[in-house]
């Protein structure tokens, strides 16, 4: 099979990110430096529901603007959040006036959407067993809601589409946006990854035994499963040079199981060489490594086999769903965003919550998963994001011409 042609590089030029760590990239930024996780006991879930989550403080609270009430919900408040942070807003409005509406697009990541308001609705049935007319919103109870309330609060009139992939939506996101970009459909394109918590997905992933009762330990040794979060975060890209670049996306679905990974991770093998083929660089050249590190038993073998046999031993990977939880449909991007923390503040971040690391994993995969951050200037960054039903993505991420 002929392997892709080298991308162009595309420019990302502006970042807003809201996770449990806090609002904002330098609230991340801390976090991983310091190694403190932001997961906390669950006190989200309507029915009791032992485990930790990686929540959003202050949502309740802060409801969204008057020009954009209509779709107030936990979601979109999370997703206004995001937007404000990092400036994000305003250089996303400014894109709109430099390059007019109707060429900016969007391509959001999201697994539940606003799935939270279509649980309260069903919640609060009528006696004739319909919907409150209160929460009857055609606006809100569609899986394409989330994308809808940021085109409208961005004021943006391009291409716009949800990419629901599970895991690996908000990573997916970013080739949707480079494909747009290469063929002349957009001159800017906002990439995001909006998931809130919600019943639906808690306790979805403890039907499936996937919650863990402690806080998430990816590949540790006795580690037993994710620690849900929630997150917004928003990325703009451009055609050209800039001091942070998309250099090679690589996408695959290898269809093994619904929610389980080939066996010997065929299909996220196929995502890294097609990444690496379209930044025309080696695996043995990429300098920090962000994991997808879910903490669940098999997913992490699978991950670090793959790593041990394909990755040089030089390289510094880390797993990261221990400090902000597995923020679903968000994850994708948060985690693209720590390769971009790498490139601009030279950040390798550590795992914070792995230790002891499982001694199953290898020796080769031991000497490169590093448990601690380092301050190291990175040239190149990759990215995994594993999806159910087998959805892989895999981002590479360079430092532009100085």
């Amino acid at each position: 099979m002929t392997a892709p042609a080298r991308l162009s590089p595309v420019a990302v030029v502006a970042q807003g990110l809201v996770c449990a760590a806090g609002v904002g990239q330098p609230s991340l930024d801390q976090a991983l430096r310091s190694g403190r996780s932001a997961l906390t006991r669950n006190s989200f879930s309507r029915v009791a529901l032992d485990c930790w989550i990686g929540r959003v403080d202050g949502l309740e609270t802060t409801p969204l603007p008057d020009a954009l009430a209509a779709w107030d919900c936990r979601a979109t408040r999370l997703a206004w959040l995001g937007l404000q942070a990092d400036g994000f807003l305003a250089r996303a409005q400014k894109a709109v006036r430099q390059h007019g509406a109707m060429r900016v697009g969007l391509a959001l990541g999201t697994s539940a959407s606003t799935i939270g308001v279509s649980e309260q609705a069903y919640r609060e049935l009528d006696e004739q067993g319909r919907f409150p007319i209160r929460l009857r919103s055609e606006r809100l109870n569609t899986p394409h809601a989330l994308a809808l309330f940021v085109q409208e609060a961005l004021g943006l009139q391009g291409p716009c589409v949800t990419v629901s992939t599970a895991c690996s939506s908000s990573a997916k996101a970013f080739a949707v946006a480079e494909r747009w970009l290469r063929l002349d459909l957009a001159d800017a394109v906002v990439v995001g990854g909006v998931d809130a918590l919600c019943d639906s997905v808690l306790f979805g992933f403890n039907a499936l035994g996937l919650v863990s009762p402690e806080p998430c330990r990816p590949f540790g040794a006795g580690r037993n499963g994710i620690s849900v979060g929630e997150a917004a975060g928003f990325a703009l890209l451009q055609r050209g040079a800039g001091a942070v670049q998309l250099l090679g996306h690589g996408e695959s679905n290898d269809a093994h199981h619904m929610s389980s990974p080939h066996p010997q991770g065929l299909g996220a093998e196929r995502a890294l060489d097609d990444a690496l083929a379209r930044a025309g660089v080696a695996a043995a050249e990429i300098e920090y490594l962000n994991l997808h590190g879910t903490a669940s038993v098999r997913n992490d073998e699978v991950e670090a086999a793959l790593v041990a046999r394909r990755y040089g031993p030089q390289v510094h990977a880390s797993a990261t769903k221990g400090i902000t939880g597995h923020t679903m449909g968000a994850a994708g991007i948060v985690e693209a965003l720590v390769c971009l923390l790498a490139l601009q503040g030279s950040l390798r971040a550590g795992s914070a919550t792995t230790a002891p690391l499982d001694p199953a994993l290898g020796p080769a995969f031991a000497q490169q998963l590093r448990l601690a951050p380092v301050q190291q200037t990175t040239t190149l960054a990759a990215s995994h994001s594993f999806g159910f039903g087998g959805n892989n993505c895999v981002l590479v991420f360079g430092r532009g011409p100085s």
